[in-house]
């Protein structure tokens, strides 16, 4: 609940306080099916509650919600909930806040592969049609790349998230729990990315 919460104190800061355009957030993995049931439902019932909650004040602070991920395995209710975020917040021009909810890196970059294969085997495309910026839009939902990923409780991995995104992205890995991450800690990350330099492959002159 605690987490809920933080998620939704970031998204606001995000949208009035910095100059982030897009903000992805991994609220739940494919890989979190494995856990218990009980867990499960309560995670699914958490969503369903926030979704519901923040509805309107999304609307009204002019910040657009989509959803990346496998809606197979997700209860109508959740699908519901998510539907209307997503319908109601559609117009909005100020920050896109991509839920990441039933998301796998993987599972994007096989279900982009096979969208494509179903359009070439159509002839809707060629071979040679097939490279990068192809494969990118037909990820689950049109984005730029990574610019910053921050990974917060530790851990030194990242977990499946956005594979094929995050190829120049760089990197911050806290060990404060992502309940705990508040806005304020967050501005002092972004600070130390604002002074990195970013050479994507080349060299500083």
């Amino acid at each position: 609940l605690k987490g809920s919460k933080t998620l939704e104190k970031l998204i606001l800061y995000t949208n009035k306080n910095t100059n982030i355009k897009y903000l992805s957030l991994y609220v739940f993995s494919t890989e979190n099916f494995k856990r218990s049931k009980e867990e499960v439902d309560y995670l699914m019932n958490l969503f369903i509650k926030m979704f519901t909650r923040v509805n309107k004040k999304y609307k009204n602070e002019n910040i657009k919600i989509i959803f990346s991920g496998r809606k197979e395995g997700l209860s109508e209710e959740v699908l519901k909930s998510m539907k209307n975020l997503e319908d109601d917040t559609s117009s909005n021009t100020g920050l896109v806040a991509n839920f990441c909810l039933n998301y796998g890196g993987k599972s994007e970059i096989v279900d982009a592969t096979k969208k494509i294969g179903a359009s070439l085997l159509k002839g809707e495309i060629s071979i040679d049609d097939i490279n990068e910026k192809l494969i990118s839009d037909n990820l689950y939902n049109k984005l730029p790349d990574v610019d910053f990923l921050i990974r917060t409780s530790g851990e030194m991995r990242i977990s499946n998230f956005l594979l094929f995104q995050i190829s120049y992205a760089e990197f911050c890995f806290t060990s404060t729990l992502f309940p705990d991450f508040t806005p304020s800690k967050f501005n002092k990350i972004l600070d130390e990315y604002y002074k990195r330099n970013r050479r994507f492959g080349g060299i500083t002159e």
